[in-house]
Parts: structure tokens; sequence; C-alpha cells
């Protein structure tokens, strides 16, 4: 616990200097340029699939939430390309104060796991409709969702879509991206859940990496729009 509350007070002066940054300076196809040049490091097989993928998709226009942090169009994929840089930042803090973590901090990994880790949320934000004074729909500036298509969950989701793929993927990269969002939105009775959790974090370093990016990414580099 010492060990991340360190990590925490290194890192919050920059990211909260950067807070509401959002590239405002920088358009949805630059933030796409971003992520696809970062993925195509990876010599990896099946990302050539995921990339074609992600470019025949809504990834780069979808928001990354309905009323929470970057509900806007392109949200995702600004969220994902903040988690990265949130995470570059946690190796960099974490590898100073022990170096010995190296060998489970790789690079490619983080760039996985940080890009990756909402990839559930392709195709599931739908525009929202309303009437106007003349009784006639029309679309407003919010989003609905739809888990109709492939209601598996978040995290689980989010793997089970790259290896359908056919991304190989590493035990501790499915164990980041599966348990990102921590425990907060699971059923915190089930015991089996908890310490699949608790175990995956002691076994892995890069799940907590991941876990600490997303968390900072959505409440100190983002913003909500009213």
């Amino acid at each position: 616990m010492v060990f991340y509350a360190i990590l925490w007070h290194s890192l919050v002066p920059i990211l909260q200097k950067n807070r509401y940054n959002k590239f405002k300076n920088q358009t949805i196809m630059t933030i796409k340029e971003n992520i696809l040049d970062l993925l195509r490091t990876i010599n990896r097989q099946g990302m050539d699939k995921v990339i074609d993928w992600l470019k025949d998709s809504d990834f780069f226009v979808a928001p990354a939430s309905t009323n929470f942090h970057g509900n806007y169009e392109g949200g995702l994929a600004e969220h994902s390309f903040n988690v990265y840089q949130a995470a570059i930042q946690l190796r960099e803090a974490a590898l100073k104060l022990n170096p010995t973590l190296e060998p489970q901090l790789p690079t490619d990994s983080i760039i996985i796991a940080s890009l990756l880790h909402d990839v559930c949320k392709v195709d599931v934000y739908k525009i929202r409709q309303r009437k106007n004074e003349l009784g006639v729909w029309e679309e407003c500036d919010s989003y609905t969702v739809d888990y109709s298509k492939f209601p598996l969950g978040h995290g689980e989701k989010s793997v089970i879509l790259l290896l359908k793929l056919g991304l190989e993927l590493t035990d501790a990269e499915i164990a980041a991206i599966r348990w990102h969002m921590t425990a907060w939105y699971l059923p915190f009775q089930s015991r089996e859940i908890l310490g699949n959790i608790n175990a995956a974090k002691n076994k892995y370093s890069l799940c907590s990496l991941i876990q600490m990016a997303d968390g900072f990414a959505a409440s100190l580099m983002e913003e909500k729009k009213a």
C-alpha cells in the first residue's frame, strides 16, 4: 500500500496539471493515428486483424460513457490513449522505486492492455433520440447503450473479443484487461470473484498498473460533458 501511495503522490501533480487537456488541439483523427502507430509497433500474432477491426468499428468516434468521463464523440479513443499515457508514467515511477519490476512491465504489454482494455465498448453506444417541439424524432447530443449484440460484461468481453480476433495475449495482459475496473462494479458477495481479483493483482504487476492508470485517466485527465 505504501508503494502505491508513493506512486500516487508522484503522479498526481503531473496529471492534475494536464487535467481537462482532452487533446483540445488535436482532432479525433490525430488520436486515431497515435493509437494505430503504437499498435503497429507490436509484433504479435493477430495484431493486424485487431487494427483492421478497430478501423472498421466505431472505436475512434464512440464515447467512453453515457454520463461519466468522456461522454462525447471520440471519448473512447481519447480515454484509451490517456490510459496509455498514465500507464507509461506509472511504469517509469514504479521502476525508479523498484527496478526489479521491469521484466513484469514490458512496454508491449502496457501498449496492449492500456489501448485495448475498453474494446468491449465498441458498437455499444447509440446516439439518443427525442421528440422535438413538433413531435418529430431527432438525434440529440447524448448517448444511450445497447448491449444486445454481444452481452458478455466488461473486461471479460474485451479479452474475449481480442482472442476471437486471434491476438496473442500473455496471461498478465489477460488479467490486466479483465480486471482493469477493479472490483467496484462486481458483486462483492461473490468470494470467488473477489478472490480472483486479489490473486491477479498479487501475481501480475501489470494488473495493478493498468487499474491505477485507468483511474488516473478517468479522474484526473478527463471531464464529463454537461
